[in-house]
């Protein structure tokens, strides 16, 4: 059970793995000469290798260490970064996700696609063309032979490097022989290896010393340590030369010692060194403790000097400083971003923030735990019922006179609220989530149908609904994709219009009141209502002579079977999918818009409630029903007489309102209730999107939590609700749909 749960997490991480590989990718084939950028895809890929082998993937950790391997090379400046080699290692990564989702299943992958990755690897390193890459394993090859001809690895340096490590567990059993048998194995094979028993930093608690002779840098080594999950804190010290280490530690001991054996046998290993991936030098690994056997008792204080030799100016960690300052600057230089007199003032800036960044990424990690879906949704559901007991708690208590009572229901009420709008925020994630997967659909679709665009994104940071979140993600992928097929024109119809050769799309998202606006721009060819509408004739989705305004006739493009398309691609014309998206927008509540103008572009505006879970609301009363307004849009409440009724000349109800004319309907006659109007009734003032409109009522009731529940079939097409909830006393309250509301009624008036 324990190695079922240890590889479930391993693949959760590898999936939050896989999406920094893509944004890093995306960000390098902009920037193919920043080696940040190129560490940063090397690191993902070799924590994926690490990992996977430590948890019996191991045919994600060999594909793995092929790929790695080739940019090992560019890391070393012995190949570049290419379009073509972008495009493997995205294919590589892609391959990885599709063993991740198929392992433990009994589906075989077939060999095919990784062969041809691993071929098209080598063609690179070869300087050979890349598109003639094909599977090269012999039909009844060995199983061994099928993943395709082993990629060289680079030549070690043949200098050594002299590290002394200090391992000092932070607590009794953190760290004994078992716990770190793996870690030391991973040195081995970094280079020569002697270890030997020391003090800690705990009183009466055993620390440990290496001493290690390898090419490999301080980096690699601390990379080896993100894979144990003892509770040790790691000290490396480095050497520029054999005769500087300190005597205490130039005779070290067994490799891997047994509680009765003398602590002054020595033993080395050499074997072939490994890549590893880069981390900040010196840094603290924090970890989990785990439970581990008692460690063996202490044989000898050991703690290494401090050294003798070498000054900074001749370190070896200050020649790679400098060298990394040098490469940064002559980028910057080239790029034409600073002057060469500012480059020392530059890279340091640049220094400064990626510090200031990866510390931030730290914390970040340190500060949040990992949650399962379910439990939050059930714990949603929980806090729900909560309130409708607080509330049918609240409804008993006012119906009696004593004041205990009623302040205890005050306290819960409080208590219940900050519960509440705890739980939903945790519930809320930034919408910037789901923006970053889409650089790579529109870069992959762009390059297919030969057009140049980019994407732009504003706005990331707004928070939205987890629910609401993933089932958006697939609406918006039918969105751009359609904004790239048939709003983007190719290159040479561009530059012939006079638009630049690059097209541009922006996805943008933003708060509005109780609602998040996201809308999808681009600066293409547009849409012509004319031609939408011929189409939609010769469909036969409306008649000849059917009078509708602009935005009706934009709206066709969401009838099952509309399309504009001449000819069917492998993207778009055969009439499916705009009619899924709005299908899908009006599961969440949600509207969709189109704005449009030939030769300039189009704007798609989606409208989502912010939580599909609790909100704040007005409760109101027509007759003996209740109803419920979203408070977030409710703007005042005043009384209505029969002095204020008017109408204008369409027959539209209006009010006058400190000067301003406000229409309104009435829910009376809207839903039909029976029942006279009492003389003064109750106008509850909403706004949308810039418009007001007024909801008369016999009664406003007051503010009420509101549990959204669905509705069921039979009603989720009736105009005007968007839902229901659990009165206190038990009855039912219709939630009101104002957005679609004010949107009819402002038709209506012709206020548009």
């Amino acid at each position: 059970m324990s190695d079922d749960l240890n590889r479930q997490i391993f693949k959760e991480e590898a999936y939050d793995l896989l999406g920094e590989l893509e944004g890093a990718l995306l960000e390098l084939e902009e920037s193919p000469e920043d080696m940040d950028l190129v560490n940063r895809v090397f690191r993902t890929l070799h924590t994926i290798k690490g990992s996977g082998s430590m948890f019996g993937f191991d045919d994600i950790a060999e594909f793995t260490h092929e790929v790695e391997t080739v940019l090992d090379l560019v890391r070393s400046e012995e190949l570049n970064v290419s379009t073509d080699l972008i495009s493997l290692v995205f294919r590589a990564r892609d391959q990885i996700q599709k063993m991740l989702d198929n392992a433990g299943s009994d589906v075989e992958i077939a060999p095919e696609e990784m062969e041809s990755i691993l071929a098209g690897l080598k063609r690179l390193v070869a300087n050979e063309p890349v598109e003639d890459a094909a599977p090269e394993a012999p039909a009844e090859a060995a199983p061994e032979e099928q993943a395709g001809e082993e990629i060289p690895e680079p030549e070690a340096q043949s200098a050594p490097n002299y590290f002394i490590l200090r391992i000092a567990p932070r607590s009794e059993g953190a760290a004994d022989r078992e716990t770190l048998e793996p870690v030391l194995s991973e040195l081995e094979r970094l280079g020569e290896l002697s270890v030997r028993t020391g003090p800690g930093d705990v009183p009466g608690v055993q620390g440990w010393e290496i001493r290690l002779d390898t090419p490999k840098g301080e980096d690699d080594i601390q990379d080896i340590f993100l894979f144990t999950d003892a509770d040790i804190d790691i000290e490396v010290t480095q050497y520029a030369a054999e005769e500087e280490i300190p005597a205490a530690a130039t005779h070290v001991a067994e490799r891997t010692p047994e509680p009765e054996e003398s602590a002054e046998t020595t033993e080395s290993v050499e074997t072939q060194p490994e890549a590893a991936a880069e981390e900040p030098a010196g840094a603290d690994i924090v970890v989990e403790a785990s439970e581990t056997p008692e460690a063996p008792e202490k044989v000898e204080d050991t703690k290494p000097s401090e050294p003798t030799g070498g000054t900074p100016e001749t370190s070896i960690m200050d020649e790679e400083e400098r060298e990394e300052r040098d490469r940064l600057g002559d980028i910057l230089v080239r790029k034409g971003v600073v002057k060469p007199e500012d480059v020392d003032s530059a890279v340091k800036d640049q220094k400064k923030s990626r510090e200031t960044a990866a510390s931030k990424q730290r914390q970040e990690a340190v500060s949040s735990i990992r949650v399962a879906a379910e439990k939050l949704d059930y714990l949603v559901d929980l806090v729900g019922e909560l309130v409708i007991v607080q509330a049918q708690i609240s409804q008993v208590v006012s119906e009696r006179s004593d004041p205990t009572l009623t302040g205890l229901s005050e306290e819960l009420e409080r208590l219940s609220d900050e519960l509440r709008d705890s739980t939903l925020g945790i519930r809320m994630l930034p919408i910037g989530t789901t923006f970053s997967k889409f650089r790579r659909l529109v870069r992959d679709l762009s390059a297919d149908l030969g057009k140049e665009i980019t994407l732009s994104t504003n706005g990331a940071e707004t928070e939205l609904d987890k629910t609401v979140i993933e089932r958006l993600n697939d609406p918006l992928v039918h969105l751009l994709r359609n904004s790239i097929d048939h709003g983007i024109e190719q290159p040479a119809e561009r530059e012939a219009s006079g638009k630049p050769r690059s097209g541009m799309i922006l996805l943008s998202a933003e708060h509005s009141g109780g609602e998040v606006l996201i809308r999808i721009t681009d600066d293409g060819k547009g849409m012509d209502p004319d031609v939408i509408r011929a189409k939609a004739v010769e469909r036969e989705l409306i008649a000849p002579d059917a009078d509708l305004s602009r935005k009706e006739i934009f709206k066709l493009i969401f009838e099952a079977g509309f399309s504009t398309a001449d000819k069917v691609t492998n993207v778009s014309g055969r009439g499916v999918g705009m009619d899924v998206v709005k299908r899908a927008i009006d599961s969440l509540r949600g509207t969709i818009d189109i704005d449009s103008a030939p030769g300039k572009g189009t704007t798609i505006t989606v409208r989502l409630p912010l939580t599909l879970a609790i909100i704040d609301g007005l409760q109101v009363r027509v007759e003996d029903e209740y109803y419920v307004i979203p408070l977030s849009l409710v703007e005042e409440c005043v009384e209505l007489s029969n002095v204020d009724r008017n109408e204008d000349e369409s027959g539209q109800r209006i009010m006058y309102l400190r000067g301003e004319i406000v229409p309104y309907v009435h829910l009376r006659e809207f839903f039909e209730v029976e029942g006279e109007s009492p003389p003064i009734e109750q106008i509850v003032i909403t706004g949308v999107e810039g418009s007001r409109i007024g909801i008369v009522v016999d009664t406003v009731i007051g503010e009420h939590q509101t549990v959204i529940k669905s509705l069921s079939r039979v009603y989720k097409d009736v105009e005007g609700i968007s839902g229901a909830t659990i009165k206190g006393d038990g009855s039912i309250a219709l939630i009101l749909d104002i957005p679609r509301l004010v949107r009819r009624i402002v038709a209506e008036s012709n206020l548009n």
